[in-house]
């Protein structure tokens, strides 16, 4: 054949009528380069066709049985079987599919070493869909003939290893369909043939045994134990063997999260997996460490199985092997060995998973184990130059030493110097160093995280671990380990610039040696004074308050000196809190802290402007905790703020000032209440008269009168006349002198959201409205999203302020101060209960105010919007429920639907079109902040119906989110509240809908949750019931079936099925609604439907078994993985990361998702340009 064109159709009708003939021309026109694109379609649709012919397990059997045929066509041929067992068994008689396991049999048994690997597994993939549908059904010698086959050849015992893994994924590991509709029946039978027969009579006495599907006794984990012995039994180990010894540990891998595990305990497979540590095989090595890891990845063991199953662990001479093969796994950052490192990583992981179990269990392990041994080995590993290898361990250790047995023990005492010093080092702000650092740690990182996000997030978790080992260590030794971590400090100090160049401020970096070596030791002792308070509240009061002065005065480096007050501020309201005259040094010194500034080098500008409102920050802290002693000299204190207040260049830094006095005099106790209350009026009464004036309420009565208000009044002006329509990149265009005057002028919730409205901009022409959302389009830096380091972002930022960026930098600054300090006013007032609540005009005008122009705010300003507003909805006493919150939750539903909806659409139609360079960044910025803004608001959803939640009302954790389950109401709870109230219910169940629909994994998986549990709620007579139980018949149902269908959520199937079965199950004998869904869909018959809602009927107890069912109905509809189409290659496992190298890869790592329940604003303005 040729590529001139001259090929027969395939199946021309003028062909010999020799099927397999046909089907091998067809197959050689797909393959061949040089075949016609018209060609090969046909050849493809006529393969497509034999698929779908009743003939096709014949002619497949033909084709992969026949050895002569090449490899590619055996492979169809076994397609068109696994094709004919998935798709159409139940059409089949009984003697059909005996035919059918017959031929699977005698391909399994003409299995030979010759055979590519690729023909094999897929014979061992057709016996198991095989074995899914009719074994311990009508084939009960399975076990039987698999033994048969495992008395052959290396080659078939390989292929029985095969089967056996996969049946034992899909039975217990995954949520496959096909399994999951035989119930528990398969489980039984595979527990039922891995398990010696004494373990299970030993087990369970009373068992059934009338129905045997066992051949002999020992089970197959006692097969696989003394196979893998015979494979790694001599000192050097052959390729068969090899491969046969890797294959009998993924099988072992696959039942040890399972296994009955007094069945290990006879077969001794803990000790045949320890053996093949030593074997002289990397890739066995790799394997038999998964399977420890998948075995001390069990939770529960009981008393006796722990110890046979995990003490021996820590005995000497495992302990001893372990050390061995870690030292030998460990790698030089210059020359990686990417097997060794990666055995390197996975070996951390197990001992973390061994050490675990160690601290939840301390009083099983014998006395005479060698648990010293095991903690040098830890302590090894955390020193490692590879974070990621080393972070298992320091993570491991945080919990070692937060137990009470253990972490007090001898071992772990006569090592805690040791990990102090370790934790010390590793404290340094890793992403201060440079990319191209030769320090090793940076160069493992390099290679371990391939975005900056990662690495962000992975770092802020290694360095929580060290900080929380410091904290620990100081709570059990608190004098000796505090002062010898401030000894350090002190050298530190004494030594800052040695082999650096002296301080000067025209090359002032934020990432220099000098301020990356205080910083590290800085936050060594923050973490100290928080294990010496923890310490103190155990104690009472200390009885050794020695002061240490760090306050020394000759720091040029306004970071370093700011480092010196924050630690300065934590002794003094920490361990030194009794010394009332320590605090007055450290207010003092704060006080006389005033750099001057040098506006001609802009980096250290900055750092002296953020010193100095540090400074004020620091004395609002210190009057808030001693105002008793500060009220002793407050004429002194005003004396000297007045003096720091008159200096000071703008309003907002005197009214700071200001508060310093009036946190004094309000919280001091020794006041008389005259004169208390005439001070207190002094100072608030020009914040009051200035609220009351006649021009401010005539401002916030308008728009424009708003703009003028806060110095914006001139702006549109200014966009039009300048052309910046006309500009493109503004970071580079300077800012002339009328641009300058209106940033100067720069300096209330309703009409600051109206601002981000382009319809509000009158004066601008229409082809200048899309220059609105440009100038209100937040720069900000956040760890998970961000490309780049928080100081590289701060640099850039303010490189810009001068420029047409500077400009709009102002513009945003200006209106986010506007209308978070409306959020937080508003937060405060809440607090004052029914008085604020009970305001009879309040909730409807709040809510416009609030909601109006909402959707006109940026995604991420939205979603900082709900987390502002939260509380305040939280806080609502139970009585005013009905009077507040209706019109709020109605808006804020209304408008997040609005807004989340029309975001995801544009998201949708950008995918559509390629994109590359900054603008895919730019696009993947955007959707991952458009999946904040959703998750924001499912969990607000989840706040309010999550079955579980009592009052008083509180943020709901991600944890109690997922344990959400289907549930009636509590009376009084704000579920039932909300379930009651149909002007809040109707936009909240609207939302969710559409939120099945968003492309956020996490979210989606939440509301269909919520949603279930919302199913039974409705399946009573009311109007409302009625009405919303059709809305969900319909609409949901709808909304499910559609995400199903879409290969993005391919891993919310499981989520998505039971939320659709939960639908069919409760509403399916009230309502015709849910059968006429199903039918509508392509390839649905009323048979088919009517005999799978049966099944889902007789099934209500066994949710996977219903999970199984729809998946199964619904099988032709399904979305599948990229890698499932075949248009991508399955990853290499080798290069996956484990779940937990994935989970120290996200924010805040074994975080409990708790969240403050006050806004606190505080710094957040610092986070944005």
């Amino acid at each position: 054949m040729n590529g001139t064109g001259g090929s027969a159709i395939p199946y021309d009708q003028n062909e010999p009528a020799d099927v397999d003939a046909q089907i091998l021309r067809a197959l050689e026109v797909i393959h061949d380069p040089w075949s016609q694109n018209l060609l090969r379609q046909k050849a493809s649709q006529y393969l497509e066709e034999i698929k779908l012919d009743k003939e096709a397990p014949y002619h497949g059997f033909g084709l992969a049985s026949t050895k002569a045929k090449p490899a590619v066509v055996r492979h169809f041929g076994l397609s068109l079987l696994d094709q004919a067992i998935r798709h159409r068994w139940a059409e089949y008689t009984l003697d059909q599919r005996t035919t059918l396991r017959e031929w699977v049999l005698a391909l399994s048994e003409s299995v030979t070493a010759d055979d590519p690997l690729y023909l094999r597994n897929k014979i061992a993939e057709i016996w198991v869909e095989v074995a899914k549908r009719s074994w311990v059904l009508e084939w009960m010698d399975m076990d039987e003939l698999l033994v048969r086959l495992w008395n052959g050849s290396v080659v078939q015992k390989m292929l029985v290893l095969t089967i056996l893994e996969t049946l034992s994924e899909d039975i217990f590991g995954h949520e496959d369909a096909a399994a999951g509709l035989r119930g528990t029946d398969l489980n039984r039978a595979f527990v039922d043939i891995f398990t010696p027969a004494t373990v299970l009579t030993e087990q369970f006495p009373s068992r059934e045994t009338s129905i045997n599907v066992r051949y002999g006794q020992e089970g197959w984990i006692s097969r696989i134990g003394e196979l893998t012995d015979w494979c790694t039994g001599e000192a050097q180990i052959d390729e068969p063997q090899r491969a046969c010894a890797v294959k009998c540990l993924l099988t072992l891998k696959s039942a040890i999260g399972w296994i009955i595990p007094r069945a290990l305990v006879d077969t001794r497979s803990v000790r045949r997996i320890c053996r093949c540590l030593a074997a002289a095989n990397l890739s066995v090595q790799l394997a038999a460490v998964d399977a420890l890891y998948t075995l001390y990845n069990r939770s529960r063991f009981t008393e006796e199985d722990f110890k046979d199953l995990v003490c021996p662990l820590y005995g000497q001479d495992i302990i001893e092997l372990l050390r061995r093969l870690y030292e030998w796994s460990v790698v030089d950052a210059t020359n990686i060995d990417e097997e060794k490192y990666l055995l390197s990583k996975k070996f951390s992981e197990m001992i973390f998973n061994i050490g675990r179990l160690l601290e939840e269990r301390p009083s099983l392990v014998a006395q005479n184990n060698d648990l010293g041994s095991f903690f040098d080995l830890l302590l090894s590993i955390v020193k490692n130059k590879s974070l990621h290898v080393s972070i298992p361990a320091l993570h491991l250790w945080t919990k070692l030493l937060g137990s009470d047995e253990i972490g007090s023990s001898p071992a772990v005492i006569a090592r805690i110097g040791d990990l102090l010093e370790t934790c010390s080092h590793r404290m340094i702000r890793y992403e201060g160093l440079p990319e191209n650092s030769s320090d090793p740690s940076i160069i493992f990182l390099n290679d371990d995280v391939d975005t900056m996000p990662e690495r962000h997030a992975f770092l802020g978790n290694y360095s929580r671990f060290c900080n929380q080992i410091v904290e620990t260590i100081v709570q059990k030794q608190p004098v000796d380990a505090l002062y010898h971590i401030l000894s350090q400090a002190d050298h530190v100090l004494d030594h800052l610039y040695d082999g650096e160049p002296s301080f000067q401020p025209q090359t002032y970096s934020k990432t220099s040696v000098p301020l990356l070596r205080i910083d590290a030791q800085f936050s060594v002792i923050e973490a100290a004074l928080k294990g010496c308070a923890k310490w103190l509240s155990t104690r009472g009061s200390s009885t050794d308050e020695r002061e240490h002065d760090i306050m020394t005065s000759n720091l040029q480096d306004p970071l370093i000196k700011e480092r010196v007050i924050q630690l300065a501020v934590g002794f003094a309201t920490g361990p030194l809190k009794r010394n009332a005259t320590f605090a007055f040094r450290v207010f003092e010194y704060t006080l006389d802290t005033r750099y001057p500034d040098d506006p001609a080098c802009a980096t250290y500008s900055d750092a002296v402007k953020d010193l100095h409102g540090f400074c004020l920050h620091q004395l609002q802290r210190l009057a808030m905790r001693f105002p008793d002693y500060l009220i002793t000299i407050f004429d002194e204190v005003e004396r000297r703020i007045d003096a720091l207040r008159q200096s000071a260049v703008d309003e907002q830094t005197r009214v700071r000032y200001s508060s310093v006095l009036f946190i004094i005099t309000h919280r001091a106790t020794s006041v008389d209440e005259p004169p208390r209350e005439a001070r207190l009026e002094s100072f608030l009464q020009p914040q009051v008269s200035q609220w009351q004036r006649n021009d401010l309420s005539h401002s916030l009565s308008s728009f424009e009168g708003f703009c003028e208000l806060v110095g914006l009044g001139g702006i549109q002006h200014y966009v039009s006349v300048r052309s910046l329509h006309q500009v493109q990149e503004w970071s580079s265009h300077p800012l002339d002198e009328e641009g300058k005057l209106l940033q100067l002028h720069m300096q209330t919730a309703l009409e600051a959201h109206a601002f981000h409205d382009p319809a509000n901009w009158a004066q601008l022409r229409p082809e200048l409205t899309h220059i609105v959302h440009r100038i209100l389009t937040d720069r900000f830096w956040q760890v998970g999203i961000s490309t780049g380091s928080r100081d590289e972002f701060y640099a850039k930022v303010g490189g810009t302020k001068t420029t047409l960026e500077g400009f709009a930098s102002s513009v945003r600054a200006t209106l986010r101060a506007v209308r978070e300090t409306g959020y937080r006013i508003l937060y405060y007032m809440s607090l004052l209960g029914d008085q604020f609540y009970g305001l009879e005009e309040l909730p409807g005008p709040l809510a416009r105010a609030l909601f109006t122009d909402a959707c006109a705010l940026s995604t991420h300003q939205m979603a900082i919007m709900i987390e502002m507003i939260r509380p305040i909805i939280d806080n609502c006493p139970v009585a005013m429920r009905s009077h507040f919150l209706p019109p709020i939750l109605a808006a804020m539903f209304q408008q997040l639907d609005r807004k989340a909806s029309a975001e995801w659409d544009k998201s949708e139609q950008r995918n559509e079109g390629a994109a590359e360079g900054d603008t895919l960044a730019d696009e993947m910025r955007d959707e991952s902040i458009l999946r904040q803004l959703t998750f924001t608001s499912v969990m607000v959803v989840v706040g309010l119906l999550d079955p579980q939640k009592t009052n008083p009302l509180g943020p709901i954790t991600v944890r109690e989110a997922s344990s959400t389950e289907p549930s009636k109401s509590v009376p009084d709870s704000i579920r039932s509240f909300v379930l009651n109230t149909p002007e809040i219910l109707k936009p909240v169940i609207l939302f969710c809908t559409h939120a099945l629909r968003m492309r956020d994994t996490r979210s989606c998986s939440f509301i269909t949750r919520v949603l279930r549990s919302l199913v039974p709620e409705f399946d009573g007579p009311s109007p409302v019931a009625v009405d919303v139980r059709e809305f969900i018949s319909e609409e949901v149902l709808k909304a499910c079936i559609t995400s199903l269908h879409d290969s993005y959520f391919v891993d919310l199937q499981k989520d998505l099925a039971h939320l659709i079965a939960s639908i069919v199950t409760t509403y399916g004998s009230k309502t015709e609604t849910p059968r006429r869904i199903l039918l509508s869909l392509p390839g649905m018959t009323s048979e088919k439907v009517d005999r799978a809602m049966h099944q889902l009927f007789k099934a209500q107890q066994n949710s996977r078994q219903q999970r199984a069912m729809v998946l199964d109905l619904l099988a032709g509809l399904r979305g599948v993985s990229i890698s499932e189409q075949g248009k991508i290659a399955k990853p290499d496992t080798k290069k996956l990361r484990s779940t937990m190298q994935e989970q120290y890869m996200t924010v805040d790592a074994q975080s409990d998702g708790r969240k403050e329940s006050s806004p606190d604003l505080a710094g957040i303005a610092n986070m944005f340009g």
